[in-house]
């Protein structure tokens, strides 16, 4: 029996079902257990939510007195559908910062649960799926781009003390849950899947390397070159991810799928099984060019990322690697020169991608900041290609320039 409460009457050893208002305002990533730490009672109270659902056959219910004006039902109602509003890259920008820090806070807990042997439970991850669903509607470019950085502000560590352990640990095993689940999301819609499997493929993204878990972490952040039987034994995670999926509570096929098979490539050289382009799903071939195309445009210890522009552009010559298909819809995804991307203009004034052009995948969106005639900085304009007499020359090498933290000119302050 669930009731609706005021949060003012919550109590500790009630069972906590759901909060009631936006995800983003929670203040734990999921719900569905007994209160028992005050902590969590005073963050609840301290946070905007007003309103919780309990459930008084698991827990303690309200007191006597305060139960006349409480109406119990057997299931939560669904909310009404809220249509997503397109907006522009700044302000969905800057909440993608918050999903980011909130989506790394949820990937945490899913490693160290899964370290400790606990069961993954995909309906506890389903609401983060969502709200990266609805911010890729809203913008594809915002969060997709803000997870390639790898970055999540001091949100994310300042709710438990597990979470902060883990800051010295390197931020990509986790980011890039939450960037692959991005990309599979834009991916889907781009290739015409439907709402149920858009949010299945955006569930694999981001259970897609739990098996890392399984992986130490001196390895996992080993700041050079990994010996062979370091790479064997990294080579192990889709096998064990699968395993902890197989575990786990209401899985999708398509999510095992996908963390078993992430790393498989059309030609049959891939691992774990060497399937090729006949044997791999439509899902598989999707995850192994959305964690690719993350992996190399991420800055790790050992190396910086490549420009997404150049990304696309060497994954497009490996020849046997991805479907064409699938890669042909990714690119469509992203654009030519994906948010991030250095560009050098007709004019020789260098910018970078700050937003993908509406009509074509030519004419981005560019905000320049150097001159390579003067071989100086200039004043930062924004420059719409699409309605511009300006055209784009080709992509840039930024440290042919010196040029450092190009990433600032679109992500602002989020970097």
């Amino acid at each position: 029996m669930l009731k609706r409460i005021p949060v003012n009457q919550l109590s500790l050893g009630m069972h906590l079902q759901a909060f009631c208002g936006a995800w983003l305002e929670h203040p734990f990533w999921r719900t569905k257990f007994v209160l028992s730490d005050p902590n969590d009672l005073i963050l609840i109270r301290e946070s905007t939510i007003t309103e919780v659902w309990i459930d008084v056959s698991k827990g303690l219910d309200i007191e006597a007195t305060d139960a006349e004006q409480i109406v119990a039902v057997e299931a939560i109602p669904e909310p009404a559908p809220v249509v997503q509003e397109k907006s522009s890259f700044n302000d969905e920008v800057k909440r993608a910062a918050k999903i980011c820090a909130k989506g790394k806070e949820a990937v945490v807990s899913m490693f160290q649960e899964a370290r400790m042997g606990k069961a993954i439970e995909a309906e506890a991850a389903a609401l983060l799926v969502e709200e990266i669903s609805n911010s890729v509607l809203r913008n594809p470019g915002a969060l997709i781009s803000l997870a390639r950085l790898k970055i999540a502000d001091d949100y994310t560590y300042m709710h438990s003390v597990a979470v902060c352990a883990l800051k010295i640990a390197d931020d990509y095993t986790y980011m890039h849950s939450v960037a692959v689940c991005a990309l599979m999301i834009a991916l889907s819609r781009k290739l015409g899947l439907d709402e149920q499997q858009t949010r299945e493929a955006g569930m694999a993204g981001l259970l897609h390397d739990l098996g890392k878990a399984m992986i130490p972490m001196e390895i996992l952040n080993k700041p050079g070159k990994l010996t062979e039987e370091e790479f064997t034994l990294v080579k192990t995670h889709p096998e064990e991810g699968h395993k902890l999926l197989l575990g786990g509570k209401g899985i999708s096929d398509i999510t095992k799928d996908v963390c078993l098979h992430h790393h498989e490539k059309i030609d049959g050289s891939g691992y774990p099984k060497g399937l090729n382009g006949e044997t791999m799903s439509l899902f598989a071939k999707m995850g192994a060019v959305c964690d690719v195309y993350d992996a190399i445009t991420s800055n790790r210890p050992y190396k910086a990322g490549w420009d997404p522009a150049e990304s696309i552009k060497r994954m497009a010559e490996w020849k046997g690697h991805f479907d064409p298909t699938v890669f042909q819809a990714f690119v469509k995804s992203l654009g030519i020169y994906p948010v991030g991307s250095l560009v050098r203009l007709e004019s020789g004034k260098l910018g970078v991608v700050v937003e993908q052009g509406e009509q074509s995948l030519l004419k981005p969106k560019v905000r320049v900041f150097f001159s390579t005639k003067s071989q100086a900085y200039i004043n930062p304009e924004l420059i719409d290609i699409a309605r511009s007499p300006e055209k784009i020359a080709g992509r840039e090498d930024a440290a042919k320039w010196g040029i450092k933290d190009i990433d600032r000119y679109w992500a602002g302050d989020k970097t």
